[in-house]
């Protein structure tokens, strides 16, 4: 009977143990899926954007536990060094290291120094580093930092990683990236943007410098699997529009919002794949000599979706050197020629001006090395938009337009295309989307309607009769 008695209050030390450990309840029951997404991501440098309470703080607190505790589901675990990086230290005590706390089980606990506050008590005061007991063997170690410490106090240590809870300086960043060089480490951030396009929208969000190890991802309410219906929708209707999409969407803001706010990198980038030969349909060029050539080849499939497969997109080059990618590219694709042996395209009218510096135009040019471009385009800016914005998402909430990930340059144009004064976008980076523009335009189903004024409609209506008493006198 005593056995009895001890096996069941192991049983129910056992249960205590586990309830009280907030980790073992993490995306079971209900999956935070961008969540997931980001902690099986292998990029060294990752970075979500989200909106208050979207559940960007809480991945990156459960992420430094997983390192630290060496019991991270998705990676090889082994003993490390990191650092948490907070915009001050009462932010850091009052979130980063509260979640924290929260999530390391408290049996794997070693040690905890304080900067200020007692060990008892540790989430009201202010945490120098923790030492955790790792799964693995051996103990790693959480230190805390916060930006208002200055550059200096990041620099000397070899990390493993460093997770930015919010949007560090950019040379802290920097400083920190130096940290976890010689040991391949990781850098991870979380933040809201709320303070503009700053280096964070350049280097991570546009990855303009085109990183390899850079992701990013953004999350929103309605992600959060945790927050009420009723709630965001109530909340939602106090905000305003830029509040929307910044503490919402997670989203970055300029004044004046952007161009194609329809566009979700999650929806319209996808992975590549064979393109059936039924599916080609043209190429787009914006030429450019200094400035940059965008070229772009387009498909559709079936059901009128379109998929840009692939792109060229190279500046201070000649026309020969243009031409010869272009075909590169088609070749790589097998894509469509005429009887010839030409490639076709759609281009900007004014390749068809001569110039006093050149006996041939553009067109010409592009002739010469067996690329048939027609000029042809409609131009109209403010009709090509709302095309390009129909295919981002239709009036019924479809999607039909869909990018290659390998067009770095046409997804990083749409996500950097902004509203302007006098309601018309900025004119910097869009060379990609001018072409974009020229070949959606040529879609018949999505042309916008002309018009028609009255002398036009008596015309077709006196056109009409006539046709009718010539075909009484025939019959």
């Amino acid at each position: 009977m005593e056995i009895v008695k001890d096996i069941l209050r192991i049983e129910r030390e056992i249960d205590t143990r586990y309830n009280a450990n907030k980790l073992n309840f993490y995306n079971k029951k209900k999956k935070h899926k961008k969540q997931i997404a980001f902690h099986k991501n292998k990029h060294r440098n990752r970075w979500v954007f989200g909106g208050n309470r979207s559940g960007k703080t809480e991945c990156g607190a459960v992420e430094v536990v997983y390192l630290a505790t060496g019991l991270h589901p998705y990676k090889k675990n082994k003993v490390t060094e990191g650092w948490v990086v907070s915009l001050s230290r009462s932010v850091q005590r009052d979130v980063a290291q509260r979640k924290i706390l929260q999530y390391l089980p408290e049996n794997m606990i070693e040690k905890i120094v304080m900067v200020s506050g007692g060990q008892d008590s540790a989430e009201n005061g202010i945490i120098d580093f923790i030492l955790v007991k790792s799964a693995v063997g051996g103990t790693s170690k959480i230190g805390f930092r916060s930006c208002d410490q200055g550059r200096e106090k990041f620099q000397g240590t070899s990390l493993d990683y460093v997770w930015f809870d919010e949007e560090p300086p950019f040379d802290i960043y920097l400083e920190c990236k130096m940290r976890v060089m010689d040991r391949c480490g990781e850098i991870f951030g979380t933040m809201t943007p709320l303070k503009g396009l700053t280096w964070v929208y350049n280097t991570i969000y546009l990855n303009d410098k085109a990183d390899k190890e850079v992701w990013c991802e953004t999350m929103e309410w309605a992600d959060n699997p945790f927050l009420s219906k009723k709630e965001i929708e109530n909340m939602t209707k106090t905000m305003s529009a830029e509040e929307i999409e910044s503490r919402r969407y997670g989203h970055f803001m300029q004044n004046g919002g952007l161009v194609y706010n329809e566009f979700d990198e999650n929806i319209h980038v996808i992975d590549p794949f064979p393109i059936p030969e039924d599916w080609q349909d043209n190429i787009s060029i914006d030429p450019g000599l200094h400035n940059p050539l965008s070229a772009h080849f387009y498909a559709v499939d079936f059901d009128g979706n379109v998929y840009v497969v692939a792109e060229h997109y190279a500046s201070g080059q000649t026309v020969e050197y243009h031409s010869a990618k272009i075909k590169e590219i088609a070749e790589r694709l097998h894509w469509k020629k005429d009887s010839r042996g030409f490639l076709h395209a759609l281009i900007d009218s004014a390749a068809g001006q001569r110039t006093l510096a050149s006996e041939k135009n553009v067109v010409e040019l592009f002739y010469d090395n067996q690329i048939l471009t027609n000029p042809k385009v409609n131009k109209d800016l403010f009709a090509g938009i709302s095309v390009v914005k129909s295919y981002l998402k239709t009036a019924d909430g479809r999607h039909r337009l869909f990018i290659f990930k390998n067009c770095v340059n046409l997804i990083r144009e749409i996500k950097n295309y902004w509203w302007g004064d006098d309601d018309v976008p900025l004119k910097k980076d869009d060379h990609c989307l001018d072409e974009l523009r020229y070949y959606l335009m040529t879609k018949p189903l999505n042309n916008p309607p002309v018009k028609k004024n009255e002398i036009q409609k008596d015309k077709e209506k006196m056109i009409k009769k006539l046709k009718n008493q010539k075909r009484k006198i025939i019959l």
